[in-house]
């Protein structure tokens, strides 16, 4: 037999050469708090759009006689299995009230982040592109956002303005966008000096074809874990906001709202807090686990 065919006999079989979006699906996967934080947001997402079915009673609805029911785990006579989770101080279901509040949290969260998304990118794009006055004009931009206190600033805006959804979401969504602009600015600059951004600006094409095809693309990986800590970060805000009297206003149902009505309850009434901040804190755990997912996942050269 000749080394050829002793070649061929053992040579190996041909393995399945897989796309890179497979490769990051496999990952993705295989990834335990990815996994875990994305079925909690996906539960959470479906409890919000089918809260006028599955809420057992209007979130509104007041019945003073049969106000402060504890929850059904709780050793009381006064516990119901109509109230799972008990009534407020007002009458009202706390289930039906703590299933619509996850609409306002995810409305907020995601509404807030996509404004400050795009102006954080739409800034540190430019300035990490093309620098010099541009960069130093943004930077100083960005470094005025930076002195203000993001709480006192938005109290303040509230308080001339008014209280509402939009003003919320409009006023947390303008104060949280320098993270953006900050980490697209870097990135941006890492990516402007490689060959193929070079080889698109030797071959003509435009400043905002290069922006679009080849900046952008390469850096979409930042943009998306970055939105996912900035939404959990809209959500706590706007849960400050309300617990504080100047966000959502009564008697729409929010969660950080219905901490605060709860307030004056604690000592006696604890599971009105525990009730809300315990969905609160799964609500922003699960958004993190996400973001922090997507880092490994889109990134796995920079992770062991």
């Amino acid at each position: 037999m000749s080394i050829l065919d002793n070649d061929s006999l053992t040579a190996p079989e041909h393995d399945t050469v897989l796309s890179p979006g497979q490769l990051m699906f496999r990952r993705a996967m295989t990834h335990r708090g990815l996994c875990l934080g994305g079925l909690v947001i996906l539960a959470i997402v479906v409890i919000a759009l089918l809260a006028p079915v599955i809420a057992p009673h209007d979130p509104y609805e007041q019945v003073l006689s049969k106000k402060l029911i504890p929850p059904v785990w709780f050793d009381n006579p006064a516990t119901s299995w109509n109230h799972v989770l008990g009534t407020d101080h007002l009458g009202r279901d706390y289930l039906s009230r703590l299933i619509y509040g996850a609409r306002i949290s995810l409305l907020i969260g995601f509404a807030a982040m996509l404004i400050s998304g795009v102006i954080g990118t739409v800034l540190g794009v430019c300035a990490g592109y093309f620098g010099g006055r541009v960069d130093m004009v943004i930077s100083f931009i960005i470094t005025t956002r930076l002195s203000m206190p993001v709480v006192l600033v938005a109290l303040a805006v509230v308080t001339i303005v008014g209280s509402s959804l939009s003003v919320v979401i409009w006023v947390i969504g303008l104060l949280i966008w320098d993270r953006f602009a900050v980490v697209m600015r870097s990135a941006t600059q890492q990516v402007r000096g490689l060959d193929f951004v070079t080889s698109a600006q030797s071959l003509g094409s435009s400043t905002a074809r290069i922006l679009f095809t080849e900046v952008l693309p390469n850096i979409s990986n930042q943009i998306i874990v970055i939105a996912t800590l900035e939404m959990a970060h809209a959500i706590l805000l706007e849960a400050a906001l309300s617990f504080l009297g100047l966000g959502v206003q009564p008697p729409t149902p929010s969660w950080g709202l219905m901490i605060s009505d709860a307030k004056g309850l604690m000592f006696f009434d604890g599971w009105l807090i525990a009730v809300p901040g315990v969905a609160l804190f799964v609500l922003v755990l699960a958004i993190n686990l996400v973001g922090d997912g997507l880092r490994d996942v889109t990134a796995p050269e920079d992770r062991n």
